[in-house]
């Protein structure tokens, strides 16, 4: 009996082609867009029509049925709000995982399943085997960072059609077919917000208030436009020049409205052994109370071994060498060579982040 898929079509060349190649292994194919933010750019235009007509050319190509559904409200209530409560808090959270977590692979996958689908299917790049979930097969591309804390039993039910190919070949078939989107850039930014000046978008939602940025001693150094615009890590946008190193950002303290700077990307108050993390997702049967795996915090780092230990519904991760800018609210995901662990947010930074270093006044994170 033929099988259905639901595709999530975005308007982008990954999911196109992803409908593409489950349609040539002689599945029922249907397309489905998710309209998740409804707003109109500066020339009056919604950058989410624009996706859905291609969506519509890409279908009619393919010959498969298509439909919309608008998932705003539940983005809004469900992704949006809680990335805001975060910024607001002084932290900078990645909505991606939530996005993945409340809609693609939740709402979006029921409503799937509701139009009869056997399979839910996306152009994300990874790969499900025996029920868990792998990396993509270009490393480059790999999405399974930002896919650790959707339910794991969803994955028996997901296909990922393009995850053993390298992104060229997926822009080749498009090329191939003749995909209206073929040669479309890949889209950036906010999870289906987009890419847009990103300060600017969070002042019409978070109120702000100007501040100090100092260095490691308290000497001021210039003024920032708010503590919430900032991240552990940044190097451009602090308008602070002058000679010696770039600088960079090592801290916020949310008591006096500073942001903390420091000289090099090599200093030490950018480093730490470790961190706490909560909100923890096993895409795996079980794992032992202590373990050791590979870990990484930001989605294009490289993993880097670690030591697991759980401390009730925390976890205590200690890696085995330091690691850079490691940011509350972030999350740190783990993997078993190519198979994905699992994951959870970044509660605390070892102490050593500051021990190591000169002394930093200490992170005490409130409304702003």
């Amino acid at each position: 009996m033929q099988k259905t898929v639901v595709v999530g079509m975005s308007g982008g060349v990954d999911s196109s082609v992803a409908a593409l190649l489950l349609k040539e292994e002689g599945y029922k194919v249907i397309g489905l867009f998710m309209k998740n933010w409804d707003e109109t750019d500066e020339n009056g235009n919604c950058p989410a029509d624009a996706d859905y007509q291609d969506v519509i050319r890409v279908c009619e190509k393919l010959d498969i049925p298509y439909y919309s559904v608008n998932f705003v409200q539940e983005y809004w209530d469900s992704v949006f709000q809680e990335f805001l409560s975060d910024y607001r808090k002084g932290f900078t959270p990645n909505p991606d995982v939530l996005c993945n977590r409340e809609i693609k692979f939740k709402v979006f996958y029921e409503k799937a399943k509701l139009l009869g689908a056997d399979y839910l299917a996306t152009g994300h790049y990874c790969q499900v085997e025996d029920g868990k979930l792998k990396k993509g097969a270009d490393l480059n591309k790999d999405q399974t960072y930002f896919l650790y804390a959707v339910n794991k039993e969803v994955f028996k039910d997901v296909l990922f059609p393009i995850g053993h190919l390298p992104k060229p070949e997926v822009r080749a078939l498009a090329l191939k077919h003749g995909l209206a989107t073929a040669t479309k850039k890949d889209s950036t930014g906010i999870c289906f917000i987009g890419e847009r000046p990103f300060k600017d978008f969070l002042s019409q939602y978070i109120q702000s208030q100007k501040g100090n940025f100092v260095d490691t001693n308290g000497k001021i150094l210039g003024q920032h436009d708010g503590a919430c615009f900032y991240t552990l890590g940044q190097r451009k946008g602090m308008g602070i020049g002058g000679p010696g190193a770039a600088w960079f950002v090592v801290a916020k303290n949310f008591e006096k409205n500073e942001v903390v700077l420091a000289q090099g990307d090599d200093h030490p108050a950018l480093y730490a052994d470790g961190c706490e993390a909560t909100e923890i997702n096993w895409l795996v049967d079980s794992v032992p109370e202590k373990f050791e795996c590979k870990a990484k915090v930001r989605y294009r780092q490289v993993e880097q071994a670690c030591t697991v230990e759980k401390r009730g519904q925390t976890l205590r991760v200690i890696f085995h060498q330091p690691q850079r800018a490691m940011t509350p609210r972030q999350s740190v995901v783990f993997y078993d060579g190519e198979i994905c662990l699992g994951g959870g947010i970044i509660s605390e930074i070892d102490p050593n982040y500051f021990e190591r270093g000169l002394p930093l006044p200490k992170l005490l994170p409130v409304e702003v």
